[in-house]
């Protein structure tokens, strides 16, 4: 399941999780985060949630998380592991390089 997160529980289920997160920086408007959408979706059906979180932040939405983790161009999806940043892919790619980043992590 893809949980869509925001400002106000960006701590809870990000910075405080005990599973890595893998957070989905998008906006509405963007024509490759639409083309990565279903990628993340079958990402959230491979692992469990005692695995992997997965999670998505409109960056309009949400501008001071934006701008905190630097994100100049979206799509940009990170994995969050300790509540810290533990690796991060810009643009669309294949469904491979997000299961390695994933199989990094776990």
């Amino acid at each position: 399941m893809i949980k869509e997160i925001n400002e106000s529980n960006f701590e809870q289920e990000v910075l405080n999780s005990k599973v890595p997160v893998l957070v989905d920086f998008w906006a509405e408007w963007c024509g490759p985060c639409r083309m990565l959408a279903p990628i993340i979706e079958q990402l959230s059906k491979l692992y469990s949630e005692q695995q992997i979180k997965i999670c998505k932040i409109n960056v309009d939405e949400n501008p001071k998380i934006a701008a905190k983790y630097a994100i100049m161009a979206i799509p940009t999806v990170i994995i969050f592991k300790d509540g810290k940043p533990f690796e991060q892919i810009t643009g669309v790619r294949p469904k491979s390089d997000f299961e390695k980043m994933i199989k990094n992590v776990l």
